[in-house]
Formats: C-alpha cells, structure tokens, sequence
C-alpha cells in the first residue's frame, strides 16, 4: 500500500496533502523552486529547481522512480509528464488532466466547444493589436488574463480601451511559462462564486462536496465558506458541468471546478484546477467528514470513499503579508484567535514575505444551521488581528 509520490509544488496546498499521505504511512518528495517550501518541512524528501526546466524535471523523476507525480501548480513542464505516465508512472489525475487545465487556452475550448458548457464569451489575443480588436467585439468591462497564471497574477479589469495598454503589460508578465498570449473575457454579472470539489474514483461514482462561496480580490482568493447558497436547480447544473468536464480529462483525484451563479442567467462554467482548491481549505475546518487533502489522497490512492457529509457549517479568512522580502517572518496575535472556541489558526510557514502573500489562514466553524453570515464576520476579524512582521 505505500506509495512513493513525487509531489511537484510545495506550498501550504501541498503541506497539507503531505500531511494526509503521511498518516496514511506514504512516502513523499517535495519539489519546487526554493528551499524552506511548506511541504518540504513535512516531506520525506525534498529538491529544489525550476519545473518549468523539462531536462531537470526529468532528471528527478528518473532519481526517484516515484509510484505517483502530483503536480501541485501551473508553473511545470507538464508535456513531459505523457512519457512518464507512458512509462507507467500514476500522473494525477492524468497527463491529459494535467496539460488540459495548466492553459486556460486548452480547457476554455474543451468546456465551451467539445462540451458545450456555458461559459462568458471569450477571445485570445497574442498580440496588443489583437487585444484590441478582441476587447472591442467583448465590449466593456472585459476582464483579461494571461493563458497561463495562477492565484489572479496577470488578471486585470479592462473599464476602457484605455486600460488595454496596461491590461496587455501586466497580462504578460504575470504569464508563467512560455507562453505570451492572453484571453479576453466578457464581464459576467454574477450574484456569487463557488467552488465544486469534485472527486473521481478509481472505482466507484464521481461526488461532490457541499458548494463552497468565496470572495476574490485582484483575483485571488480572501476568504470562503461552506455551505453556500444555491438554488437545487443551480447545483444540479454546476454538478452535471463538473461531472461532465471531469470526464473528459479522465483520471482520479479531487478537482477544483469554479462557477458564476446569476439569479437570471444560471450557472456559468468558469476555470477548474486538477488539484486540492484554495478555496477548499475552509474544509480544514471540520465542515466534512473528510477535507479536501484527504478526499485527493484517498482518490489518488485508489481507496474507496462511500460518502462525503456535511458536519459543521465553516468559514476560512486568510492572513496576509503588508511587507515584501521579509525572511523568517514572525507573528503577533495568535493567543487572540486560539483563544477563541470552534476556531482553527494555521500558519503555513513560508520562509519568506511578499507583499500581499497568504501567510495563513483562520477556520471558523458551527453546527449546521448556525448564523453562516456571523460566523464570516467573525473569521474575518480573527483573520485581521494576526500580524506579520
């Protein structure tokens, strides 16, 4: 039953699914970029390089001969990872997966033209002249992203063909990879977000976690909460997009599959991650009977899960870093949060600041059919009164 799982990504996502391997007795290698990563101070093993270099990616597998590669970011040669899982290595959930979702490019067109979701209209661009001329058939606002960032980097709000410049300038640098081509969205009027965890299974039915609202800011995620409302026809719809799309990337594991909810328009299908969500760290917080980590290993794995049960309703906030290149961060405030009950504070331990930065985050939770607004406000104050200095 033990498998060796080269984990590709080590940040507070990858910490906490090392920690569900380790107690299910697996052994871990945590990779990525720099030393001192989160998962790393968990891990079995750790290496230290670009995965956006195919030969050095390369080089550890082949140093380690893993049983499973779960890729953890965007930022990896991820066409490299068709040889291995060729060779017979577990990719998770698939090569396919894996390769499709890493360029918003590839699932964008999967979702909307092969599988008819519906999704906001959308254009790329490779050029600036191409922006242009995509952002005037859009219209305004339109929203523009690099094909390939993650947590909201290159993502800006164009209000006029005078933001463009901008839009272009920082869409391309927040681009990871290669890759300079951005895509150019219709602004979408929506009521709320959510995210559907979604698990596929080696043997057994595709379920669904009890949708989960967030709140984004320069598109990133600030807090989430569990459950969200939405309409029994909405879910059904969402659920029967995810179960769809997640189908045709094939593979086992827990997804992260984003929507918009409009109260008139329903349900549009937005981005989806192959992978544990950040969104999805409110379930930390004992609103599951199993968290989103655990609900990945134990699809990757192959071990069976009967159900998924809401046991608490949860909020999550996270902690932010005010100050840039800060290393060996310290903290002030923690008695303030432990000392609240039904709470939960979680400092990922990252070696280092950048402005703005999750540093942490703060779980709140109550039994089911408590005051989910007040539990919000109350993991949002707790969050603020953590400082990083």
């Amino acid at each position: 039953m033990t498998k060796k799982i080269l984990l590709l990504g080590s940040g507070e996502l990858g910490k906490e699914f090392v920690i569900a391997a380790k107690r299910l007795g697996q052994y871990v290698i945590a990779c990525d970029s720099y030393a001192g990563a989160p998962a790393m101070q968990v891990a079995d093993e750790y290496e230290v390089f670009s995965m956006l270099d195919g030969e050095a990616l390369d080089k550890v597998i082949e140093k380690h001969h893993p049983d499973i590669i779960v890729p953890e970011i965007e930022a990896i040669r991820t066409e490299r990872l068709y040889h291995w899982e060729e060779s017979g290595i577990q990719v998770v959930p698939s090569a396919r997966a894996v390769n499709y979702t890493m360029n918003r490019k590839a699932i964008r067109d999967l979702a909307a033209k092969e599988l008819g979701l519906k999704t906001a209209k959308y254009f790329y661009a490779s050029s600036f002249e191409e922006l242009k001329e995509a952002a005037d058939k859009i219209g305004y606002p339109c929203v523009i992203k690099p094909l390939m960032s993650s947590s909201g980097k290159g993502q800006s709000v164009a209000k006029s063909p005078e933001d463009l410049e901008y839009s272009w300038t920082y869409g391309c640098s927040g681009s990871r990879g290669d890759i300079k081509e951005l895509i150019v969205e219709e602004f979408i009027h929506f009521d709320c977000e959510i995210t559907l965890l979604t698990v596929t299974q080696k043997d057994g039915p595709t379920l669904f976690c009890p949708p989960i609202g967030h709140v984004q800011k320069g598109g990133d995620y600030r807090e989430s909460f569990q459950p969200a409302h939405i309409d029994p026809e909405h879910l059904a719809e969402a659920q029967m997009m995810a179960d769809k799309v997640t189908k045709a990337l094939t593979g086992y594991g827990l997804w992260g599959v984003e929507f918009f909810l409009s109260h008139e328009k329903g349900v549009y299908f937005s981005e989806l991650s192959p992978r544990p969500h950040d969104t999805g760290m409110v379930t930390l917080g004992n609103t599951q009977n199993l968290n989103e980590f655990e609900l990945h290993l134990y699809a990757v794995l192959g071990l069976p899960i009967p159900g998924i049960t809401q046991e608490h309703i949860g909020a999550s906030a996270v902690i932010l870093s005010p100050i840039a290149g800060k290393e060996a961060p310290r903290y002030r405030g923690e008695e303030k949060v432990c000392s609240q009950p039904n709470t939960y504070l979680r400092i990922f331990g990252k070696p280092f600041t950048r402005l703005n930065r999750r540093m942490g985050v703060v779980l709140c939770y109550d039994k089911c059919g408590g005051d989910l607004e007040a539990l919000r406000e109350k993991c949002k104050s707790l969050a603020s009164k953590i400082e990083v200095y």
